[in-house]
């Protein structure tokens, strides 16, 4: 299971994947933080963006902050940079 962290950009116009900063991947998502929806937003669009199911997906650090820990299961983290570059 391969780590991943990510800084959140809530209440974007639109979906979407960021340039990396240093070894920290920018988000931008639609929902507001509120109530988990960033959250699961974030879930969402990293599992469309790597092909993989959202159960595989989940954020295990940082649920009220906009810096987040995500874990992904069956990933390396070099192979998670490679795929989200």
């Amino acid at each position: 299971m391969a780590r991943l962290k990510v800084k959140v950009a809530p209440g974007s116009r639109r979906n979407a994947l960021g340039p990396w900063m240093g070894e920290t991947l920018k988000l931008k998502v639609q929902a507001p933080p509120e109530k988990g929806r960033a959250n699961e937003a974030v879930i969402t669009l990293l599992a469309a963006e790597l092909g993989c199911p959202k159960s595989a997906v989940e954020v295990v650090a940082g649920a009220t902050s906009r810096s987040k820990t995500v874990a992904v299961e069956g990933w390396t983290e070099s192979e998670l940079h490679r795929a989200l570059s």
